[in-house]
């Protein structure tokens, strides 16, 4: 039975709807039926996962379709090197189980709360030098489109449907499978610890060529960094001691964090000093771990953010005139900037489509006046040629869009010809895909 109609909100609370019912179904077969009848009766449907996306893109006022009893890993060929997956399961679940089947993902984001389907729709990824997408570890899908037809897709059937759907939005059928690229499991030594945030931009490329995987954590009015660096790592395995896990874990990464989002609300020009503060907190420390353990983190305190990827070649500039504009500017952003890249590939609405990527994401507390400071931030990094994050907030429309992506056409036309009737649509994907 589906679950009783509520206002449904996301994890950062920056979106909301009031669907008119709600559909669980338990395979491919349900999705089509719950596509036939909501078409039926007028009503329009979007899929949702875990609500981890900062935009709209589930909300819908129609039927909500949740895929959370489609999950689980089906299969797991790890001579293939592949891996079939229900696609509602958690990338928690997931590296779980692909752990005790002896297998692991390339590379994974900071958070595992996202279901598979809902991150490689909307560009989930980590940081890397080889792969940083989820979506570029996909290579194939079993899709429901919305008149009921339940296919399948890969780079080797119906390609357009393949790369239009392995990150696109919802938009092109609800995926229901996925297959992934996987290799066996493995351990990771990271090396993470405070840096000058002006060092590192002087020699930007050594740094991130240090490593198989670099992350940096900037934090507003300091010269300090956090520089995470990941490589992988013959054994033996060193986690860090339980407590000391739960005390950065839990003490120092989260409630700090929030005792430091309580004060900035409470005095926002005490930002500056605050923040300094928090700086002296950053420890060095050193483990070697499964994958999985290392690339993800648990988020407890709330935040909304904005992410942009820019041209490799323009990082440098782009951070020196995004710290210069913090400091001149009248904001005072008391969140960390974080700072990613990623190498080229070929997923049609991939942020680094055909070129070498560094990602920038701004983030900011709820119920804090940070609007402005993303406005300033987002007009400096398009004019760098930047492209927003499908998941996080921006304020690009399809006309500025299609300017970004080179196939942005091509993933009009496969929606053109398998929703025309725009089944799966909701205003959010009218303003960045279009009507």
């Amino acid at each position: 039975m589906s679950p009783r109609p509520t206002v449904w909100r996301n994890w950062a609370e920056t979106a909301s709807s009031n669907p008119t019912r709600v559909e669980r179904p338990a395979d491919a077969a349900g999705v089509a039926e719950t596509l036939v009848r909501a078409g039926r009766d007028g009503l329009r449907v979007r899929p949702v996962g875990s609500g981890h996306s900062f935009t709209p893109v589930a909300a819908t006022d129609g039927v909500q379709l949740r895929l959370d009893r489609i999950a689980g890993v089906r299969s797991v060929d790890a001579d293939g090197g592949v891996a079939v997956v229900g696609a509602g399961t958690t990338l928690r679940a997931l590296a779980e189980q692909l752990a005790a089947a002896g297998v692991a993902l390339a590379v994974l984001g900071d958070i595992d709360r996202q279901t598979v389907a809902g991150a490689v729709s909307t560009g989930t990824h980590g940081t890397g030098r080889t792969v940083a997408s989820l979506a570029a570890q996909v290579v194939g899908l079993e899709v429901v489109l919305p008149d009921g037809t339940v296919t399948r897709c890969s780079a080797a059937r119906d390609v357009e449907l393949f790369q239009a759907a392995r990150l696109g939005l919802g938009a092109c059928g609800v995926l229901t499978e996925v297959t992934l690229r996987v290799e066996p499991t493995y351990l990771l030594h990271a090396d993470e610890g405070p840096a000058s945030f002006g060092e590192v931009l002087e020699r930007l490329d050594q740094v991130q060529a240090s490593a198989d995987h670099v992350d940096l954590h900037w934090l507003p009015f300091t010269d300090t960094v956090q520089l995470k660096r990941w490589s992988r790592s013959p054994g033996p395995a060193r986690p860090l001691p339980r407590w000391r896990a739960w005390w950065e874990e839990v003490v120092v990464e989260n409630a700090a964090m929030s005792l430091i989002q309580r004060l900035h609300r409470a005095a926002p020009a005490g930002v500056g000093p605050v923040n300094r503060a928090a700086a002296r907190l950053v420890s060095h420390r050193e483990l070697v771990d499964r994958s999985d353990r290392v690339f993800t983190s648990r988020r407890l305190v709330r935040f909304v953010e904005m992410e942009y990827a820019v041209p490799r070649a323009v990082a440098v500039s782009v951070l020196r005139h995004l710290r210069d504009l913090t400091l001149r500017g009248p904001w005072r952003p008391g969140f960390p900037v974080e700072v990613r890249c990623a190498p080229p590939d070929d997923v049609w609405l991939s942020t680094a489509y055909d070129r070498e990527t560094v990602y920038v994401a701004c983030h900011a507390y709820p119920r804090t006046d940070h609007a402005t400071w993303f406005d300033a931030c987002e007009e400096l990094f398009v004019a760098y040629g930047g492209r927003p994050h499908w998941g996080k907030l921006h304020t690009r429309t399809a006309g500025d869009l299609a300017a970004a992506y080179p196939r942005f056409a091509d993933v009009r036309a496969v929606r053109d010809r398998v929703d025309p009737g725009r089944l799966l649509a909701n205003p959010h994907l009218e303003r960045v895909l279009g009507q």
